[in-house]
Parts: C-alpha cells; sequence; structure tokens
C-alpha cells in the first residue's frame, strides 16, 4: 500500500530553505530546534538523500536539497493559502447552505422567513430540500435539517426551536352525521386518516389530566406521505385526521373543522433544528442557525 508523502516534513523543509536557518523557522513554526530537525532527518532518511550541507556557520542546499526546495516551497504555499480561504469562509458568512425541511412545514412557515435572511446575508445561497421523508443528514451532506417530532436518540446535534402542538379534528358536518367522539377509543367507529411519515404511522397514543393513556388502531380511506394532503378530505366531512398546528390552524380558526378529544393530547412534537455532529460549524450554517432561532422564538411571542 503506497505511503502518503510526509507533508509536514515538506512544510518544514520549505520553511528552513526559506529562513535559511532551522532556528529561525522553528521560531516562526513555534515549534521546538530539534523537532525541526527530526523533521528533516525524516525526510532525509524517506528519500535516502541529504538535503543540507551542515556547518556551524553556514546551512546550504545540496544538489538534491535544491531539487526539492521549488515544489516544497509550493505545497507550504497552496497549504497556507487553503487555509487561509478556509478560515475566511468560516468566519464570514459565505457559501451554500443545504437545508432539509419538511415540505408543508417549508412551504408555510419557513419559505416566508427567507427573502429576510438572504438580504442581511447575500454571500449566503440556501439549498431548500423540501420532503417529509426522514433525510439522512450525513449520509445525503446536509448541513442542517428541521424535524417536527420527538426525536429518537441520534449522533445529531439537536436543538429545541419551539413546541408543535397536534390536533385531532373533524369538519362539523362529519361530527352531525356520525357523532362526536368523546374518548380515544370512540375512534375505532370512525373513518380516521392516516400520515405515513409518523414514527408509528398505525398507532394514535393520548394521555389526559389525570395521566390515563390509552392507544388506538385509527383506520380509514385515506393515508397519505404529506399532511396537508389530508385537509380537503377532513374539511369535505369525509372522515378525522390528526394534524399539527401549522397545517390545520387556519382551518380551525375559520370554523372549517373542529378540534376534538379536547381532554385528551397526543404526545406533543417540537420543531428541532438538527446538524451533524463534529468541529465547529462554518459561519453560514450558524448564522441561519441563528435566524431560525430568533425567527420561531418571535413566533412563540406573537
Amino acid at each position: 500500500m503506497a505511503k502518503l508523502p510526509d507533508f509536514e516534513a515538506l512544510a518544514i523543509f520549505a520553511k528552513v530553505v526559506e529562513l535559511r536557518s532551522f532556528a529561525a523557522a522553528a521560531g516562526e513554526l513555534a515549534l521546538s530546534k530539534a523537532t525541526v530537525s527530526k523533521a528533516v532527518s525524516r525526510l532525509e532518511e524517506r528519500l535516502g538523500a541529504r538535503l543540507f550541507n551542515r556547518t556551524s556557520r553556514r546551512l546550504a542546499l545540496t544538489d538534491a536539497g535544491q531539487r526539492l526546495s521549488e515544489r516544497a516551497a509550493r505545497l507550504l504555499t497552496d497549504g497556507e493559502a487553503a487555509e487561509s480561504e478556509v478560515l475566511a469562509q468560516s468566519a464570514t458568512p459565505r457559501g451554500l447552505v443545504r437545508l432539509a425541511v419538511p415540505m408543508t412545514f417549508g412551504v408555510k412557515v419557513v419559505a416566508p422567513l427567507l427573502p429576510e435572511f438572504l438580504k442581511a446575508y447575500p454571500e449566503v445561497a440556501i439549498d431548500l430540500h423540501l420532503s417529509d421523508a426522514t433525510v439522512d443528514l450525513i449520509g445525503e451532506g446536509f448541513d442542517a435539517g428541521l424535524r417536527i417530532a420527538r426525536l429518537p436518540d441520534s449522533s445529531l446535534l439537536a436543538r429545541r426551536l419551539c413546541p408543535m402542538p397536534r390536533y385531532t379534528v373533524a369538519a362539523p358536518s362529519y361530527l352531525r352525521r356520525h357523532g362526536r367522539p368523546t374518548h380515544p377509543m370512540h375512534l375505532a367507529d370512525h373513518k380516521c386518516f392516516g400520515y405515513a411519515y409518523l414514527s408509528n404511522p398505525n398507532v394514535w397514543h393520548y394521555t389526559n389530566a389525570a395521566g390515563e393513556e390509552v392507544s388506538v388502531r385509527p383506520a380509514g380511506p385515506l393515508r397519505v406521505n404529506n399532511g396537508e394532503a389530508l385537509l380537503p378530505a377532513v374539511v369535505a366531512g369525509l372522515g378525522i385526521a390528526d394534524l399539527p398546528e401549522f397545517i390545520v390552524g387556519d382551518a380551525v380558526a375559520t370554523g372549517k373543522v373542529e378540534v376534538i378529544l379536547k381532554g385528551w393530547k397526543q404526545a406533543e412534537g417540537a420543531v428541532h433544528l438538527l446538524t451533524p455532529p463534529g468541529g465547529p460549524r462554518p459561519a453560514r450554517v450558524e448564522v441561519l442557525a441563528a435566524f431560525l432561532v430568533k425567527q420561531f422564538a418571535r413566533g412563540k411571542k406573537k
């Protein structure tokens, strides 16, 4: 198996050549003189050639050292330039942020926020990926994602932005025809619509103020992989659905649907900002995260 070049030793060698002194190179690199000397010796041993002729007063390149010095200097310059470029990008919000967001939440809530962010950070671009499916942030190369759920254990870094209550709802016309359920177990006698991307889409879990817990397995004629797609059928009086506030809030406010089972609640989810684990996040990701935190905190105060 081929060995990688000893880039550290090449960079130290280039610095010694530049300053014509082991001691000066050690000082500039914040290394001991012994470390610098060992790196050059290591490089000489690897190459099988002496690179310097050294006396107490003079340091001169050998022919092999002369041939190597130009390329080593170029490697050092390129390395310093690459680090400077990345550091500049890390310090200044600049570049592309790939953000994964649930479909309807992205369209209704996140997209309207983005113009303000893009005006504030004109050198940052956003690739907004909209899907209700749970994406693999690390495997698919996303910088961040928003999820609305109770989060399972994960290596991802999570920050809770705001609560997101869910409501079990039905249209007044449905309730007139089929009656109003007053206990979750009554849902077994009703047409209930399903959402495929719940953690357990076949079971709805409820609790009441007394701490009683009930699990039901609703059934009905419609199941979707986007929550908003349930709303027309609910409004039309065809069945019951359990939906988050950002989807059903306006329909409740206008009386198109009514919240039922008010004494019972499904486990409340929340909006979370997720980012991959690891070292410091680039400035472009940090400013977007801070912006979203501020926007959702503002929303909670309204």
